[in-house]
């Protein structure tokens, strides 16, 4: 008996939600207009009926748009939530991000570099906020992707704190000449924000990522 209340329920407040609302919808509000309009012209001057129409069809257009606009931001709001939903699993997992910058966590942060092509080396400096190097090393790639990691110290050892640290990376070839190379992030999902009014990122610590540089799970 419960289930058939429910259901009638759910059947009204679906016919209910399926009427439209106002001009295009409720035709006393347009009789309302209409005569609205034909009390407050000038007799001597009546509008043509031609025009009242358009007004009035221009009236239900920009309601309409309107409506669309609500119904769009919702839908937005909708996969919104539906994103932060689907980047729950990858919360504590080892992801691999395109970035400018490493994620410092507990001490330690990840490069992924990748087989050796032209560049045969991999010069890596780690730099502060005030773009000076806190740490540099040469790295030779091989011929599968390698992980360099950070101990988070600068070149005296004194330790850094956890953060995002600006990287550059250079590659070189067998004769020391200069040759593009790129390298991936590797760290700890640990939540998925959406700032005011921007996109959903995925944070790494301290490092925000928009989540279409996520490249996958580190190690798939």
């Amino acid at each position: 008996m419960s289930g058939s209340i429910q259901a009638g329920s759910a059947v009204a407040s679906a016919t209910t939600a399926a009427k439209p609302a106002g001009i295009a919808g409720d035709f006393n509000t347009f009789l309302t207009l209409l005569t609205t309009q034909l009390k407050n012209q000038d007799p001597t001057k009546a509008m043509d009926t031609n025009e009242m129409t358009n007004q009035l069809v221009a009236f239900a257009s920009v309601e309409q748009q309107i409506a669309a606009n609500t119904n769009l931001t919702r839908l937005i709001g909708l996969q919104q939530t539906a994103q932060l939903t689907a980047a729950a699993p990858l919360m504590g997992q080892t992801v691999e991000v395109d970035s400018d910058r490493l994620s410092l966590q507990n001490g330690v942060a990840t490069l992924r570099l990748p087989p050796a092509d032209a560049a045969k080396q991999a010069v890596i400096r780690v730099l502060d906020a005030g773009n000076r190097t806190l740490q540099e090393q040469t790295v030779a790639l091989g011929t599968v992707t390698q992980d360099w990691r950070w101990n988070g110290r600068d070149a005296n050892g004194v330790r850094q704190p956890d953060g995002a640290y600006r990287f550059a990376i250079a590659g070189r070839d067998a004769a020391g000449a200069s040759r593009p190379v790129t390298a991936t992030v590797v760290g700890t999902a640990t939540a998925a924000t959406r700032p005011s009014g921007g996109e959903l990122q995925l944070n790494l610590g301290r490092l925000a990522v928009g989540f279409e540089a996520v490249r996958g799970l580190a190690g798939s």
